[in-house]
């Protein structure tokens, strides 16, 4: 089977079972705080297994794109090494919300893997939970006894709580598991040693393929164990490692997953795979990272130096990094894999066919900065100085950190000198930087603690501003030193941030209207609307009213419904290709980035405005449909962001049929005339292939234009009331221009009268002719040229010029091309002389010069200069 055919039959499989298929969430999360990437498949369901959301199908299968390097779950270092690592890979699931439990789990797994997928019964093991005395945690009889009736008892293994209690984090729903995994070993290995005892030994060959979780508990902040609402299944089972299972290969490599990528890169490096292990390594890690850093871009995270993007840029200067020490490709080369690996995954996951142009440039871009500062860190490292033969381990985190270079590259390059490197001290540093990055970002969260008990909170904000409310839930969170609290409502008109729209803010205030707490900002913590406030109200029961800052929240709309028409804009002027990749929205301005390759002109940003403008005087209507089905949505036209996860039912914003209709989850204006006007800021770069426009509107433009006016009136009255600005202006820079020739005439007689006179004033001191004159000269550049002209009048010149330019005062120092020879040097003499006007400065060995703070330090300097000619 290929590895298409593999993924389609666990997907027909489980809907013959009654799943739903759903899509893959992006693998960049949003709406969590406790996550930056989704690294394993339940995390888009973590809202329905804590009863946090409604649950539409109880069962339900798909193919998540998963990331895996950062935090808890961090495989990076062991991706490219081994055979079974991968930085992104896809974890195929099937999942029960509240729906069946381990009877049904177990008995579809195994029919899958042995009557679908046909491997052999004897090749595979299964353990189940063995308890937890110190949790008080029974042994999963249960499971145990389900197994029995499909596999022999010598296959079925006890796993302790590491290996077999499942848990996404510190908090969060957990429970008991049940592992399959196979053993893939020849068979006259598996007569020198029992399977059973390199299950779960790190064995290469002996591999989990699939981990069937039973969700019955929610881990609290103080490590009980609370049951869930409802039991769960959540199974995941490694695509990659399935594939190199059913295409009977040693190496997930090895399979037509990998290959295609691997083949390239051999073809186009003119190395054998397989032909030497570093190598290997090296083709490896290029057609694993690749993907992880294609799909996490196409999902709309750039590479950056913080967060997430620093993350990504990580695992592609890794990959870059391997390719130019052991493929020796010193050129741009990872980029070219993108189009093959979006051909291979057509069909599955679009996202990335359907912006591949766009996802190869940021990849180049990424590529040609980073070979740059590796080119830099190597000469760094060559002029490096080591003591006794010790590269120092600060230096090598230095290497690591700023140039980006491994510890083993910096290894290697130190052996090729003969020395070695302070591990230890590397280590040391290394473990430095995490710890002060973990405390700068720790959040203290504590548990929930339940108010009210009551379905899911409800949002009614796209109708009402303030609502009779009651508390559910409250708890305590702590960051940077700050304690607040953070308050969930019954139901709420509070936005939570999210699609760029800032959160809201505003008041909650107690059923007398006496007395309230500020909200300060609302989020979305997996599908809760969470509000932000500083203190909590004396008496937490009974009712209260829920305030908006209908202000703010008024001012937000008029900048988010222009966003929507600035992309139509962007489209219609720009070209289709232009996709939002992110965006700002609050009461003061708009930030939009869009997905384009050239600087827009200002003709371009000028058309963009007037069409915007248009659409605001034409005020058009606001068009909001609610739970339209996702599939009518895109066939009507819609359209939908990268990296956003939709749901079966959308919510449509359109702005006349023909020119704006988007999905989006914001709140917008009732009629484009309440945006008042639109003007645009800024048109910057933020990464290749991306340019960001700001904008305001409403107050803040009329603000802008009558800063403009009044700036205008205040110009006409500097120009004595001119109409014509233009020409007024035009004429003051034709006279500026004539008055500067004029100067400059008048400066170059000057210098030629100086200079006449001056050479009448040499000193001749042991064979050196000495000028230390202040001249005085109101340009650096008349100096200068006065300074070469003397060089050219007097053999072995020493001059030594003070001026106090502007009430600044200076030194210039040039000596004759002989005196250099001999070992004096300008640079050197101007940098000590410029100590007597709390100054410094330097330039060439001919001819230098300096700035400071005081002037009468210029006497002295003439009175220093000749002690620097030498007296014999």
């Amino acid at each position: 089977m290929t590895a298409k055919e593999i993924r389609q039959a666990f997907l027909s499989f489980f809907e013959s079972k009654q799943h739903h298929v759903v899509p893959s969430a992006p693998i960049v999360v949003k709406n969590d705080p406790t996550l930056m990437f989704t690294n394993a498949g339940m995390n888009q369901f973590k809202d329905l297994f804590l009863g946090e959301a409604a649950i539409k199908y109880s069962r339900v299968a798909d193919t998540q794109r998963c990331l895996r390097v950062s935090g808890k779950h961090n495989d990076l270092e062991e991706v490219g090494i081994d055979t079974y690592h991968h930085t992104m890979f896809e974890m195929l699931g099937n999942w029960s919300f509240g729906d069946y439990f381990k009877k049904e789990a177990i008995a579809w797994s195994w029919e899958l893997l042995t009557e679908v997928y046909k491997i052999p019964k004897e090749k595979l093991y299964v353990t189940y939970f063995e308890g937890d005395e110190k949790e008080g945690l029974e042994k999963d009889q249960e499971a145990y006894d389900l197994w029995k009736q499909y596999v022999d008892e010598s296959h079925i293994l006890p796993g302790n709580k590491k290996d077999n209690f499942w848990e996404m984090g510190d908090t969060g729903p957990c429970g008991p598991c049940s592992e399959i995994h196979v053993d893939c070993r020849t068979d006259e290995e598996k007569a020198l040693v029992d399977g059973a005892i390199l299950v779960n030994a790190d064995h290469p060959q002996v591999i989990e393929i699939w981990n069937n979780v039973f969700m019955q508990f929610n881990r609290l902040k103080n490590g009980s164990l609370q049951s869930l609402p409802a039991k769960h299944v959540d199974t995941g089972m490694g695509f990659e490692r399935l594939v190199r299972v059913l295409q009977e290969k040693t190496s997930n490599y090895d399979t037509d997953v990998f290959q295609p990528m691997i083949q390239f890169i051999a073809e186009k490096s003119g190395i054998k795979y397989g032909a030497d292990e570093k190598t290997d390594i090296a083709m490896r890690v290029m057609a694993d990272h690749i993907r992880a850093i294609s799909f996490v871009i196409a999902d709309g995270q750039l590479p950056s130096n913080n967060k997430a993007g620093y993350v990504i840029r990580r695992i592609l200067r890794r990959a870059v990094r391997y390719a130019y020490t052991f493929l020796n490709f010193k050129e741009p080369f990872l980029n070219q894999l993108v189009p093959l690996l979006a051909e291979q995954f057509k069909g599955v996951f679009d996202e990335l066919i359907s912006q591949q142009d766009f996802v190869q440039k940021v990849v180049l871009e990424e590529e040609v900065s980073f070979l740059r500062t590796l080119s830099t860190g190597i000469q760094r490292f060559e002029k490096y100085q080591a003591s006794n033969d010790v590269v120092e381990g600060n230096f090598a985190f230095e290497l690591s950190d700023t140039f980006g270079f491994p510890i083993d590259l910096t290894e290697l390059m130190a052996r090729e000198k003969g020395w070695s490197v302070d591990l230890a001290g590397y280590e040391q540093a290394l473990k430095k930087q995490k710890d002060d990055s973990r405390a700068a970002t720790a959040i203290d969260t504590s548990d929930w603690i339940v108010v009210n008990t009551e379905e899911q909170s409800e949002f009614v904000g796209y109708d009402d501003l303030e609502i009779e409310t009651e508390i559910l839930k409250y708890r305590k969170v702590k960051a940077k030193g700050k304690e607040q609290y953070q308050i969930v409502l019954r139901q709420t008109p509070f936005y939570a941030e999210s699609g760029g729209q800032v959160g809201d803010t505003g008041r909650l205030e107690d059923h007398s209207r006496q007395f309230w707490v500020d909200i300060t900002d609302t989020k979305k913590e997996n599908g809760l609307t969470v509000h932000f406030t500083d203190i909590l109200p004396d008496n937490l029961e009974g009712k209260f009213w829920a305030v908006v800052d209908e202000d703010k929240r008024v001012l937000t709309e008029d900048n988010h419904s222009a966003t929507h028409l600035l992309h139509a804009a962007l489209k219609q002027v720009l070209g289709k290709h232009v996709n939002q990749k992110g965006s700002l929205v609050n009461a003061d301005y708009l930030r939009f980035d869009f997905s384009h390759f050239a600087k827009v002109t200002d003709e371009e940003l000028a058309q963009i405005e007037v069409i915007v403008n248009q659409k605001i005087r034409q005020n058009i209507k606001l068009k909001e449909q609610r739970n339209v089905p996702y599939q009518d949505a895109i066939e009507s036209g819609v359209t939908a962001l990268f990296g956003e996860k939709y749901g079966d039912f959308v919510r449509m914003i359109t702005f006349d049929d023909h020119f704006s209709k988007e999905l989006c989850g914001g709140t917008h204006v009732k009629a484009t005339g309440q945006i008042g006007s639109f003007k645009i800021v800024s048109e910057s770069a933020v990464a290749a292939g991306v340019r960001r426009i700001e904008a305001i509107t409403a107050d803040k433009a009329e603000q802008y234009f009558l800063d403009q006016r009044k700036e205008l009136g205040h110009l006409k009255a500097l120009l004595n009331g001119s109409k014509d600005l233009s020409a007024s202006v035009q004429a003051l820079l034709d006279e500026n221009a004539k008055l500067k020739k004029e100067i400059e005439k008048s400066t170059i007689e000057r210098v030629n009268t100086l200079k006449h006179e001056i050479v009448h004033h040499v000193r001749g001191i042991n064979g050196i002719n000495l000028i230390a004159k202040h001249i005085d000269l109101q340009s650096a550049d008349a100096v200068k040229n006065l300074a070469f002209s003397l060089k050219d009048m007097v053999d072995n010149l020493f001059l030594v010029f003070t001026t106090e330019i502007d009430g600044k005062p200076g030194i210039t120092v040039m000596l004759s091309d002989h005196l250099v020879k001999k070992g004096l040097n300008a640079s050197n003499i101007v940098r000590e002389l410029g100590k007597e006007i709390q100054g410094g400065g330097g330039g060439q060995p001919f001819y230098a010069t300096a700035g400071g703070k005081n002037p009468a330090g210029l006497k002295v300097v003439l009175e220093k200069a000749e002690s620097f000619i030498p007296h014999h």
